[in-house]
Parts: structure tokens; C-alpha cells; sequence
């Protein structure tokens, strides 16, 4: 089971990995003239990844919030926590 697990998500790391690498790169690089990767290209690519990753960071947190939220309400329903007055 664990194997199988670890293939899963590995496979999903590698394919999430490839998409931004892809994403990243058509949006910076677009001077394909030297082997050189010029200082702007860095820079976009580097803003690439950052905003990447804040945008996973943030819906992440969103995730569990929302989560929280529907225990909250389920644990109400069922009587387990007390009503606000």
C-alpha cells in the first residue's frame, strides 16, 4: 500500500513539477539568440515560482479552513459543541 502511495505521489509531484516548469518557461524565456539566460528572463522566472508557490501556500490554508469549518458545523448538527447564544 505504502509503495503504491509513494508512486501516486511522486508521480503527481513530478507531473505538478513539469506543468510549472513549462508554464514558467513559456512565459519568461523568449530569446532563444544566445546560450545565455539574460537577467529578465531570471527575474520572470524566479516571480514564476514564487507566485506558484504562494498561490499553493494560500489555497492550502483555504483548504483547511474550510475544512475546520464543515467539522465545526457537522460537530453542531450532531450536538457536540454548544450553541452560540
Amino acid at each position: 500500500y505504502s509503495l503504491s502511495n509513494s508512486y501516486l505521489q511522486f508521480k503527481e509531484f513530478l507531473g505538478t513539477y513539469n506543468k510549472l516548469t513549462e508554464n514558467c518557461f513559456v512565459d519568461c524565456i523568449k530569446d532563444f539568440t544566445s546560450r545565455d539566460v539574460k537577467p529578465e528572463e531570471i527575474t520572470c522566472s524566479e516571480n514564476c515560482l514564487q507566485k506558484y508557490l504562494k498561490m499553493t501556500q494560500r489555497i492550502s490554508m483555504r483548504f483547511q479552513e474550510y475544512h475546520i469549518q464543515q467539522n465545526e458545523a457537522l460537530a453542531a448538527k450532531a450536538g457536540l459543541l454548544s450553541q452560540p447564544r
